[in-house]
């Protein structure tokens, strides 16, 4: 397939510039795309942790929960939790990875003393208080590590594509089109010499 256009030198200039840039496009976008799916690799080895502490953190305090129900009851348990405070202390910080915003969760406190009143209160009720606070913190570390891993997908599958475009459209296109235009101003200065060579000739 032959270029649009026109076979001058001044394209054929511009065709080489136009490569340059895009090899040099394609090797930065290869390099972010190994850099975020480092990143990735490690927030999926972090997300694989969590889920290991999940099943036991979640067991240990549906347990304790078990134990406070029986020992005060059902309703006393849920008036109690009704008094605990909303948690609004939860600090979200951004940093940028190769251009993408990357959430950091500061930890929460899972050894928050009780907000509730420990009159009518037992020690199976404290329990359950702090098992769920250790929940609540694993919950709060697996957003950021989910939200992460999302991100990195995302911006990782668009920079793939554009390598690809690169790799697979653009850069082969202007090769093409520089060896046709460098081919047709070979052919022209041939035909040049040619005729410059027929004319010293006809003047000897």
């Amino acid at each position: 397939m032959t270029t649009k256009l026109a076979p001058t030198r001044g394209n054929l200039v511009k065709l080489k510039r136009s490569m340059n840039m895009a090899q040099s496009g394609h090797d930065l976008l290869d390099q972010k795309r190994q850099v975020l799916m480092m990143e990735l690799v490690r927030f999926i080895d972090a997300a694989k942790e969590i889920q290991i502490d999940m099943e036991s953190i979640f067991t240990n305090a549906y347990k304790a929960l078990q134990k406070a129900n029986i020992s005060i009851g059902i309703d006393t348990v849920e008036d109690i939790s009704e008094s605990v405070p909303l948690t609004n202390d939860i600090t979200v910080r951004l940093h940028s990875v190769m251009g993408v915003e990357i959430p950091d969760v500061d930890p929460l406190d899972d050894k928050t003393v009780p907000s509730y009143s420990l009159h009518g209160s037992t020690g199976a009720m404290d329990s359950a208080y702090s098992q769920f606070r250790k929940v609540m913190s694993l919950i709060a570390r697996l957003a950021e590590v989910e939200t992460s891993v999302y991100r990195l997908a995302v911006q990782i599958r668009k920079t793939h594509r554009r390598v690809n475009a690169l790799e697979k459209i653009v850069i082969p296109s202007n090769k093409s089109d520089i060896s046709f235009i460098a081919s047709v101003l070979e052919e022209g200065e041939r035909d040049d010499f040619i005729r410059m060579k027929l004319a010293q000739k006809k003047l000897n």
